[in-house]
């Protein structure tokens, strides 16, 4: 098939969804599909087989821009949306790959081009604007019945979490929905030293990822000021964020009084994620908000490190008590299960051995790609050859 994938992030870039795409059109490049990709100005320019990629102008002030909904992103989009009418204008395709908020572009440009689009969806953009901003109620209607249109109309939709599965599903029931999870990052954890720099004396609790609210920083900052540490000794080191939220985290545990006990070390390339995650004795996902689970989860899992998460729908959607310590989403509660999981060395191997299982058997690149295959040979071909025929 010759396929145009929609890609409103910076590409490549080492977080969540830009990692998915990659591995997407990795996927399909592997089937012998080809690609003409159109993505934002920022990232790493990488080679993928089959794939053509086309940028966004690089605006002025354009850079940096950050997970989630953004001016930044916004900006974007616009800018975005006239290039993805100029490719379907100058070629000929048999199908659009729309991740998140693209599937409107591609929703509104179908009825021009005639070219059926697949809805990516890693979260849904009205409840990620919304746990960001107060929105009046006509406004998140709006933006809910957008939403809704956008996966009524797509010839099939790949969701990220079953959440997201069963969202599209109440939207779109005629729709088929391919539940997709993300899958571990880490091939095996590498042999040899720790860093200097990830040595530490105490049993560490790590932490990696952006730091935006919605992933619970504050939460886990308040759950270690309520450790003894003459009782419990650990150290919360955290991986990932820019400069400015950096600086108010380290504010906030000195305000906490716990500064002595947390090092912020600042982004990490990916690649590094199983060397860190060795000089841990808990990994931390203390997310508050979302629906879609985070892709890290399933490194965390494959890590041989016990994980501890907020037992909410972002996580008990691939979660449970037998690999994960799960715990409510207040400082109190977080606390207890970081003192029941340092205090307890066979409790921490005996959820840790449950997670790399489960990993094995659910959510290896192997597991995702015969998922997508499955879908793409069961489900999209067919419905593309019967509206071929139609025509």
């Amino acid at each position: 098939m010759n396929i145009l994938t929609l890609a409103p992030q910076p590409f490549m870039t080492p977080r969540g969804t830009p990692i998915a795409v990659k591995m997407l059109l990795e996927t399909l490049s592997g089937r012998g599909d080809h690609m003409d990709v159109v993505t934002f100005a920022e990232g790493e320019d990488i080679e993928i087989a089959n794939c053509r990629f086309f940028r966004v102008p690089a605006l002025p002030g354009m850079r940096n821009v950050p997970p989630g909904f953004s001016l930044k992103k916004l900006v974007s989009d616009a800018v975005m949306f006239p290039m993805v009418g100029w490719r379907l204008l100058r070629n000929r395709y048999d199908l659009v790959l729309a991740v998140e908020e693209s599937a409107y572009m591609a929703m509104l440009l179908r009825p021009i081009f005639r070219v059926p689009y697949i809805f990516d969806i890693d979260s849904s953009i009205p409840e990620q604007i919304g746990d960001k901003y107060k929105l009046p109620r006509p406004i998140a209607r709006c933006l809910t019945a957008i939403e809704r249109a956008a996966a009524r109309r797509a010839i099939g939709v790949i969701a990220c979490c079953a959440a997201l599965g069963e969202l599209v599903r109440g939207y779109a029931p005629k729709t088929p929905v391919q539940v997709l999870e993300d899958v571990t990052m880490l091939g095996h954890l590498p042999e040899g030293p720790l860093y200097d720099a990830a040595r530490y004396d105490e049993p560490v609790v790590m932490y990696v990822g952006n730091l935006e609210p919605y992933q619970g920083l504050d939460l886990l900052l308040e759950a270690v000021a309520r450790l003894d540490q003459t009782m419990t000794p650990m150290r919360l080191v955290v991986i990932g964020g820019g400069p400015s939220h950096i600086r108010a985290y380290r504010e906030k545990a000195g305000t906490l009084g716990i500064a002595d006990h947390v090092t912020f070390a600042g982004p990490k390339p990916v690649a590094e994620l199983g060397m860190h995650l060795r000089s841990a004795t808990i990994a931390a996902s203390p997310r508050i908000q979302g629906r879609n689970t985070p892709m890290k989860v399933y490194s965390y899992l494959d890590s041989g490190r016990p994980l501890l998460a907020t037992r909410l729908p972002t996580h008990t959607q691939v979660l449970d008590d037998e690999i994960a310590m799960l715990v409510d989403p207040n400082p109190e509660d977080v606390a207890r299960g970081l003192r029941a999981l340092l205090a307890d060395s066979e409790l921490r191997a005996r959820i840790a051995t449950a997670a790399r299982s489960r990993v094995a058997a659910e959510f290896t690149p192997a597991a995702y790609r015969r998922k997508l295959n499955a879908f793409l040979d069961t489900e999209i071909i067919p419905r593309l050859n019967s509206k071929r025929a139609e025509s």
